[in-house]
């Protein structure tokens, strides 16, 4: 109730659009459900009980260790002999040794004068001055930290991936979005690809094209791909249904309509999939280097395995610019589409001319640096930080790490953390028998779903006991949901924070830019060193990676209110406390389930990377599996981490109820 004795003032605004009768009926519904699942409850649990017991039982265990070992080893035998790696995966894997050292070359023969120019005209010309002069200041630091070279290494992978996945994913986008039937079937395809861990598919990719740049790219492709392919689908399926219509009653064929309408009304979709497959590919930069990937991912991964605070920063640096220059231009390209073109101005500096010009700028400048003699950054030009950070990280640990009054310190937090938080989390998951794990994950999706998405939650969580990993999983689920719970805290507090002050917003962006787009490797280094090994600093690593994009999209949905509301709000004498509780929250939840949605896939990314750093669970399991080449281990612990996102993916997102109730 509101101080002004009156129903809170975003269920009066409510009131207006849904009858309470509408409102009434949907709580019955969910007390119905759940008064429904307590007699099954009471039925099938005493039975299940005297039958297996409360650990997951043997009987309902499959082993396929044996199938997937044979699986790799007549890879391993037939790799160089049978006809499917002889002449194809064999000529494509050539392919992509070409094409990456193809492209390298060619920014070797550019040097840095033709590549930091022509980089920067193209920034200039697709997104304006701004982002042009970011674009020359991102590749001047590149070289300035002595990363000239991997960069150079890092940006030829970076062109082969990005173009060969907006490809592979274009065409997947292309079919869904032509065919519901292809729709429905690509759809736990692209779900599966997406929350699939990097490390449980980079060993099948190592087994077939060993380890060197044609397994790294075809993981980068497998990870970057999905966002292509979703969005072009959405773009073709939510193209304006009378253009369509209009073009089909002047006589235009199928593929006249989908190349003269679809595609062109598509087009803002197709370039955010461009922008989302270059940030994901990027994100792949590190993973991809423990399977041979040179250039500044493998600088980051080196600096991992000694705990060099201060080279994996001057590596992880030219990484986050890329990232940001890319984001940047494709963005700006995008929010041109669409506009009217620019017909002012001499014809000189429009159309084909000025990409004329921009590539004999380019060339010259080259030139000039070729008969300068410097291809590469001068090495006398070259700024070392990683003493000073590593300097900075000593005095860091020395002062924070242990013995700070009062508060204690990190390594005294990390202790707490694990004692109150992680251990009684992981103990009652293991000790809660699978039947009860499985009814109150039934419940939660239930609830907030349809029977349906009850029962895919369910049966993810059951396929977890089946492939024998239930007392991993629920250490992994442990972890995901105590490191969630802190993301979640922080990160609707600053949302909010940011959500009602633009100057706090304007302070707040570049920071978000750094955190997210910093790779996820990065964050364990400084967290091992402040906070030692264990599953305490893997769940910090992952709450500092999840939080821009909960920041973010609460932000955003927060903003994004009904004006209308906030006005009547306003009007009614509402304080401000009370139009945020009342208004806002209640109107902005799908941006926060969003929110919550997002940090899930994020946490349980970090968490799975934790298992470098003692993480242990599941992590530990895929990371071993991959260092010892054991295919069973490594897979069913992938497999099982992507139930685990799936479950958490149900019991998250509600699931809309068809109008006649059927779903429900």
């Amino acid at each position: 109730m509101s101080v002004f004795g009156t129903p809170p003032i975003s269920q009066r605004y409510l009131d207006t659009v849904k009858p309470a009768p509408v409102q009434q009926l949907l709580q019955r519904r969910g007390l119905a459900k759940l008064l429904l699942l307590a007699v099954a409850a009471a039925v099938i649990v005493p039975l299940l009980q005297a039958k297996y017991g409360a650990a997951w039982p043997s009987s309902l265990t499959v082993d396929v260790s044996g199938p997937l070992g044979k699986t790799s080893d007549w890879i391993i035998d037939n790799r160089d002999s049978h006809p499917l790696f002889v002449y194809f995966l064999g000529h494509l894997s050539n392919a992509v040794v070409i094409s990456v050292r193809g492209v390298y070359l060619l920014l070797l023969a550019l040097g840095w004068t033709g590549v930091t120019a022509g980089v920067t005209l193209l920034a200039w010309r697709v997104a304006g001055p701004r982002i042009a002069a970011t674009a020359l200041i991102s590749f001047l630091v590149s070289g300035l930290l002595g990363m000239w070279v991997p960069t150079m290494q890092t940006l030829a992978l970076m062109v082969v991936a990005v173009l060969a996945s907006v490809i592979v994913g274009a065409l997947l986008g292309l079919a869904a979005g032509l065919s519901d039937r292809l729709f429905k079937i690509l759809r736990p395809v692209l779900d599966t690809m997406q929350v699939l861990p990097a490390f449980a598919y980079l060993l099948p990719v190592v087994l077939v094209f060993g380890i060197g740049v044609p397994a790294a790219l075809l993981a980068t492709v497998i990870y970057a791909a999905p966002p292509m392919a979703r969005l072009t689908a959405l773009g073709l399926r939510g193209a304006d249904a009378g253009v369509l219509e209009a073009a089909s009653s002047l006589g235009a064929t199928g593929r006249q309509r989908l190349l003269t309408a679809r595609l062109p009304l598509a087009r803002k979709e197709l370039l955010l999939g461009v922008n989302q497959t270059i940030m994901m590919a990027l994100g792949m930069v590190v993973i991809a280097s423990m399977i041979g990937a040179a250039g500044l991912g493998d600088r980051v991964y080196q600096a991992l395995a000694s705990v060099d605070v201060g080279a994996a920063l001057t590596a992880a640096i030219p990484i986050v610019l890329l990232a940001i220059v890319m984001d940047r231009t494709t963005a700006a390209a995008g929010e041109r589409l669409g506009t009217e073109p620019d017909t002012t101005g001499p014809k000189l500096l429009r159309g084909w001319p000025v990409w004329a010009g921009i590539a004999a700028l380019t060339a010259v400048l080259a030139l000039v640096g070729r008969l300068a003699g410097s291809l590469v950054w001068p090495t006398g030009w070259v700024v070392a930080i990683a003493r000073p950070v590593n300097d900075f990280k000593e005095w860091m640990v020395d002062h924070l790490y242990s013995g700070v009054p009062v508060v204690g310190g990190t390594a005294d937090w990390a202790a707490h953390f694990t004692n109150w938080v992680l251990n009684p989390l992981r103990d009652g998951l293991t000790a809660l028998p699978w039947y009860g794990t499985l009814l109150i994950v039934a419940a939660l999706a239930w609830l907030i779903g349809t029977w349906r998405t009850a029962l895919t939650a369910v049966l993810a969580m059951a396929a977890i006991g089946v492939l024998g990993v239930w007392k991993p999983s629920m250490n992994t689920l442990s972890q995901v949901l105590a490191a969630l719970a802190v993301t979640l805290v922080i990160g609707f507090g600053v949302g909010i924070l940011a959500a009602g002050s633009k100057r706090f917003e304007a302070i707040l962006r570049p920071v978000l830019d750094v955190m997210q787009t910093m790779p996820q490797f990065v964050y364990l280094i400084p967290v091992v060193a402040l906070f030692a090994v264990g599953r305490a600093p893997a769940a910090a690593a992952a709450v500092v990676y999840a939080l821009p994009a909960v920041i973010r999209i609460t932000a955003q949905g927060l903003r994004q209110v009904d004006p209308a509301a906030m006005e009547s709000a306003r009007s009614l004498g509402a304080t401000r406390w009370q139009i945020l509780r009342q208004v806002q929250l209640p109107l902005a939840r799908p941006a926060l389930l969003l929110a919550v949605n997002q940090g899930v896939v994020l946490v349980l990314a970090v968490v799975i990377i934790g298992g470098l750093v003692g993480g242990g669970a599941l992590g530990y399991d895929v990371v071993t599996g991959l260092a010892t080449g054991d295919l069973a281990l490594g897979l069913v612990a992938g497999v099982a981490i992507v139930c685990l996102g799936l479950m958490l993916d149900r019991v998250t997102q509600p699931t809309e109820r068809r109008t006649t109730g059927k779903g429900a």
